[in-house]
């Protein structure tokens, strides 16, 4: 009887703890070779170790880091594989050689001093060019900044320690084989010019004038550019690594705002996460230097989300605030109490505003603004029902969330039964877009999105044996190459791997003229170009940005997803949809608990609804909801007139005006206190209490 395999999170862990093992073994075998002694034994286990510690390095930094927290740094690592070289030389020669090998321990001495050296000026050189503000769509040329220093001087220690202990342990192992201590010498003098090299080359950029500006100076210059550029209206946000998609769904419409807008970060690194975009974006890491905004002219910053550090700008009293989100569902986070500390609540339309009432967390319902969503204009209307030979159904799951609701997502419970009964019909063509955080909470969500991956990943085998000879020629798939790397060229900036922000700001500059128009267009292209990439019958996943989910709104017919924002969204282009229940409730409740579930068909558990939908889509005598699809969508969104742009620049426009009139007359109250002195008011002649 055969073993029956590991399964795969064995075999994962079985995986990470491989390199440490060879490791720790090799300084086992290494000590045996040195003490037996055994040159072949001292010389594999040496180079078995030093690959075993570059691939450490290479390939699992994180368990490099859990290694250096016990204190078995890379450093000490190195130290133990000499000692054992030096240990293992002086049992093979067996003779009293103690001033030689003294003077090659002195010499392994100096290389660590210089090693210790090096990092401490790498430290140095860092904290120059980590300038208190990080910019990008801005001239930041008066910085002083400058490309960084290689990466293996400024910021991979444990690298540069191996990698110039090379020629000492080459040395080492060659005086061992045999050879002369000459070598051992003249290697651990290569180390050791290795590393004064580097030092040499960080002390340079410390010279004066050779480093970016002081802290200061970097603020001072800022103050300057907000004086002459002028922001008047803005948007903020902070978050983590996975969050930048709630920011970038509102880059295209603050971008055609009235006035001269800005983004405020709050993270270094997410000014790397913000797509392409004209607009002019700073990161303030700090508090006090955030809280220079508030002689700017900047007068009101829309909010996609919230964040430990919100309520830091939210002390700015000259700034307005609006709470826009970044999507809105009948789950809720969609009336977050956080919601009140806003000076407005910006909502799509009259649904959001009866759950703020109904959810009563404190927000006043005249702090209420519905302005519709201005990002759905790119959605195409409804165009009857599919033509060709396949239908187009778009499964787009949410994620799990954060409150462990077993209905928040459906890819647990329902996910595989879904796409199973999908793929059954030989007439589908499956889009799966799951949400960008599915899988980072909940292990059985990540676990079933790669079965339910695998399961469509299978059927395009099944259909492409059907279909040999059924695909776009050659040209497709190079005309998309083309449309992805003039799109790339756009938006995207070529980097060195060790480049920092400070480089970064130099080579992210003001944008040339047009970029954003010129992006538009190849956004455009590049779509067409990806959907005639592939046959009509193949199936897609589709887990990077591109295609975004509007894109895959425009193709799809109808639409499968879980109470969530993209219900909400895809309501505007009036297309059938089926909404997954999986949280318990008998589908009675499940409508009358998520009003956006009306209007399209209610999927339990099994699937089994499938087929019924499939019929719907295609014979539109049978689809019943379309009526109450019109109707929701003007529920949930709005009216289509005025155009949702426009009632988003209005309520940037008043709330500008707000933040002006409070500005007016706070001027006004400062002016006065003069003259109530002078008049002897009260509170100047009364004495002090306590």
């Amino acid at each position: 009887m055969s073993a029956s395999p590991l399964p795969a999170r064995l075999r994962t862990a079985a995986a990470r703890l491989l390199l440490p093992t060879v490791l720790a073994l090799s300084y086992a075998v290494q000590a045996a070779g040195a003490f037996l002694p055994s040159v072949p034994l001292l010389a594999g286990a040496t180079a078995v170790g030093l690959a075993a510690d570059f691939a450490l390095h290479r390939w699992q930094r994180n368990l490099a880091a859990a290694l250096g927290k016990l204190h078995a740094t890379v450093f000490v690592r190195q130290v133990v594989r000499d000692l054992l070289m030096v240990a293992g030389l002086i049992v093979i020669e067996d003779q009293d050689y103690e001033k030689k090998y003294l003077a090659l321990v002195c010499g392994l001495l100096i290389f660590y001093a210089l090693h210790f050296a090096c990092q401490a000026v790498a430290i140095l050189v860092r904290r120059t060019r980590t300038l208190p503000v990080v910019t990008r769509n801005i001239d930041a040329s008066p910085l002083r900044l400058s490309p960084a220093p290689p990466a293996l001087l400024i910021q991979r220690s444990g690298q540069r320690l191996l990698m110039f202990s090379l020629p000492s342990t080459a040395g080492l192992l060659t005086d061992a084989a045999g050879g002369s201590p000459r070598w051992a010498a003249a290697g651990i003098a290569v180390s050791a010019a290795l590393a004064a090299v580097a030092v040499g080359m960080l002390l340079l950029r410390l010279r004066p004038g050779r480093g970016p500006v002081t802290s200061e100076q970097a603020l001072e210059w800022f103050e300057a550019w907000l004086a002459e550029y002028r922001p008047t209206v803005g948007m903020y946000f902070s978050g983590g690594t996975s969050s930048a998609y709630q920011a970038n769904m509102w880059l295209e419409p603050l971008a055609r705002l009235e006035g001269r807008p800005l983004i405020v970060l709050r993270e270094r690194f997410m000014v790397r996460k913000i797509s392409s975009t004209d607009i002019p974006i700073v990161c303030l890491p700090k508090v006090a230097d955030l809280m220079r905004l508030e002689h700017s002219t900047l007068k009101m910053l829309i909010h996609p989300s919230n964040s430990g550090k919100t309520s830091q700008v939210l002390r700015i009293p000259t700034i307005k605030h609006a709470f826009v989100n970044h999507g809105e569902s009948d789950k809720l986070s969609s009336c977050n109490p956080y919601a009140k500390a806003y000076d407005e609540v910006w909502v799509a339309g009259p649904a959001a505003r009866e759950r703020y009432a109904l959810a009563n967390v404190g927000v006043d319902d005249r702090d209420v603004v519905e302005i519709g969503r201005p990002q759905l204009d790119a959605i195409a209307p409804y165009a009857g029902a599919p033509t060709g030979p396949y239908t187009t159904v778009l499964y787009a799951p949410t994620w799990e969330g954060w409150d462990g609701n077993p209905g928040n997502t459906s890819v647990i419970e329902a996910g595989e039964n879904i796409v199973r009964a999908l793929l059954a019909d030989p007439g589908v063509r499956l889009l799966y877009k799951p949400h960008p955080l599915t899988g980072s909470v909940e292990p059985r969500a990540a676990a079933a999105n790669t079965r339910i991956q695998e399961l469509i990943r299978a059927a395009n085998v099944v259909r492409t044996a059907e279909h040999p000879t059924e695909r776009p020629a050659p040209a497709a798939a190079e005309e998309l190459t083309r449309r992805t790397a003039e799109l790339d060229r756009l938006t995207t900036s070529a980097f060195r791997e060790s480049a920092d922000d400070a480089e970064r700001m130099l080579l992210q500059s003001v944008p040339e003229p047009g970029r954003a128009a010129a992006v538009a267009a190849a956004t455009a292209a590049w779509e067409a170009a990806y959907w005639a990439s592939f046959p009509a019958w193949e199936h897609r996943i589709i887990t990077e940005a591109r295609p975004t989910v509007y894109a895959c709104f425009n193709v799809a017919d109808v639409l499968v997803s879980d109470v969530s924002s993209v219900i909400s969204d895809y309501l505007e282009s009036e297309k059938p949809y089926a909404v997954a229940n999986t949280s318990g409730l008998a589908e009675q409740d499940f409508r009358d608990t998520f009003p956006t579930v009306r209007a399209g068909a209610v999927l339990t558990p099994d699937a089994s609804g499938i087929p019924a939908l499939l019929e719907s889509v295609r014979h539109p005598a049978q689809d019943t909801y379309a009526e109450a699809r019109t109707e929701l969508k003007l529920h949930l969104l709005g009216p289509s007139d005025p155009p949702s742009v426009v009632r988003f620049n209005e309520a940037a426009r008043t709330l500008s005006a707000k933040a002006e009139e409070r500005a007016g007359m706070a001027v006004r109250a400062l002016a006065a206190i003069p003259s109530q002195r002078e008049a002897g008011s009260p509170l100047d002649s009364e004495p002090l209490k306590g």
